[in-house]
């Protein structure tokens, strides 16, 4: 366990090392403390213990599905040259990481080494995709488009709605989505809190929703109310970095009470929210 804890603790507090981020010893440890709970709490990677028969056949079927390799080759392809690229662009933080930035000068690399989920979340977001995510995906933050890639690849029957406050990262973005090959996206450049009423007011259900790039309790509730009330039962949400901050993992332990939420699962770094009909209320956290 120390081995394994070790290993995660260096991937995921990445931001000691990052030279634009400022990240507090308080904040190491909390993610350190949260993590060694989660490994003694965890449920089986393949499902063993798990009662429910609609998430022992998510976990056994979904989580485990091996994806299209080609997804994975042009996704992590792009992801690759990102990490090579030279230049610095001026980001538009409108509330991320805003504690953290020591400043708004940004180069491409780090973004692309600390910010986008990492492949083996990316096959995740890919196989969800899959299996929900039609007829809508919506996604807050888009970055360099990294998830929005993997779930698009893999749900082509499904428009894929990205929304991104940054222009200069949305730019980039929109050139990678190109070099892809994906052609069921669509890029909103705004606030969240601008553009997400417009999307409510469609009355279109999404299959999908993944709430990355705000990492503030009050903004990522807020966000996951709206989501809630434009839903329906086969809806299913995602919210990234649920152990990021102390603030955080309060916004998910009040998010998973909400009163349409039947099923949740905690892997650490994400946590899955679901409405669906007849299934008693509980909380389950799965080791991925």
């Amino acid at each position: 366990m120390v081995k394994s804890s070790s290993k995660y603790i260096r991937k995921y507090v990445f931001l000691k090392t990052c030279p634009n981020y400022n990240i507090s010893t308080e904040m190491i440890s909390f993610r350190a403390i949260k993590y060694l709970n989660y490994i003694l709490l965890s449920r089986h990677r393949r499902g063993h213990g798990i009662h429910s028969p609609f998430v022992f056949d998510l976990v056994s079927r979904v989580f485990r599905n091996k994806i299209d390799p080609a997804t994975i080759f042009t996704v992590e392809q792009v992801r690759k040259k990102m990490i090579s690229e030279k230049r610095s662009i001026l980001v538009q933080d409108l509330g991320s990481r805003s504690g953290s930035l020591k400043t708004n000068s940004r180069r491409v690399s780090d973004i692309a080494r600390y910010s986008p989920v990492p492949e083996k979340y990316g096959e995740l977001l890919s196989n969800l995709a899959a299996e929900f995510g039609k007829p809508l995906i919506i996604e807050l933050g888009t970055s360099l488009g990294i998830s929005t890639m993997y779930m698009a690849a893999s749900s082509a029957d499904a428009a894929v709605c990205t929304i991104e406050g940054c222009p200069a990262t949305a730019a980039i973005a929109r050139q990678n989505f190109i070099e892809a090959g994906l052609n069921n996206i669509k890029i909103l450049e705004g606030p969240f809190d601008e553009v997400l009423p417009g999307l409510v007011t469609t009355g279109v259900k999404p299959g999908l929703v993944f709430i990355d790039g705000n990492h503030r309790k009050i903004p990522v509730i807020k966000y996951f109310n709206l989501m809630a009330e434009l839903s329906d039962s086969k809806t299913v949400i995602i919210i990234d970095d649920i152990n990021y901050s102390k603030e955080m993992a309060e916004a998910w332990d009040e998010i998973k009470l909400h009163k349409k939420v039947s099923v949740s699962i905690d892997i650490f770094r994400m946590g899955i929210l679901f409405f669906r009909e007849g299934i008693n209320h509980n909380n389950y956290i799965i080791r991925y």
